[in-house]
């Protein structure tokens, strides 16, 4: 190989590297996506997003299964109180209750299926993730870990998405 090829092979690659970083950074914040960051490293599911009251109102009522890596992203319009409960919910799931930048308030593990008892996120709520039952803890979010989606973009972010 000579020189001249090496150059354009490097320069192919280099091409390459910045082609991937860039869709590695419009990935960072797809609207179907929520990245949850904290000292336990890195989670990532794919989401629906429920930003509209009967979309809220529904939920993840009568499903029987979600994969593993997917969730719900309630987003309302202003922060404000958040109260769940799990009638005609089939499946146990965790709520992460976020703050408008994103920032984990509380979480509530394995709501039951079918209760009705109010569960409260808290008093200035912004977002709340929903993902299986028992998740939270097994990759061990913790309050004041951050969630990263484009909801959260005037928060403003704990983890702001990269342009």
């Amino acid at each position: 190989m000579g020189s001249s090829d090496s150059l354009a092979l490097k320069g192919l690659l280099g091409a390459l590297a910045l082609c991937a970083s860039q869709l590695s950074a419009k990935q960072d914040c797809a609207i179907d996506r929520v990245l949850v960051k904290g000292d336990f490293g890195e989670a990532r599911f794919t989401i629906e997003v429920a930003d509209e009251p009967a979309e809220r109102s529904q939920g993840l009522m009568d499903r029987e299964t979600m994969p593993r890596s997917a969730g719900m992203l309630f987003v309302y319009e202003a922060p404000q109180p958040a109260n769940f409960w799990m009638r005609n919910t089939l499946i146990p799931l965790d709520m992460i209750f976020a703050d408008r930048g994103g920032r984990v308030r509380h979480i509530h593990q394995n709501a039951i299926p079918h209760d009705e008892t109010p569960i409260h996120g808290g008093t200035d709520i912004y977002a709340v993730l929903e993902i299986n039952g028992g998740l939270s803890k097994k990759y061990g979010f913790q309050v004041g870990d951050a969630l990263q989606h484009p909801a959260f973009f005037e928060g403003p972010p704990v983890i702001p998405c990269k342009e």
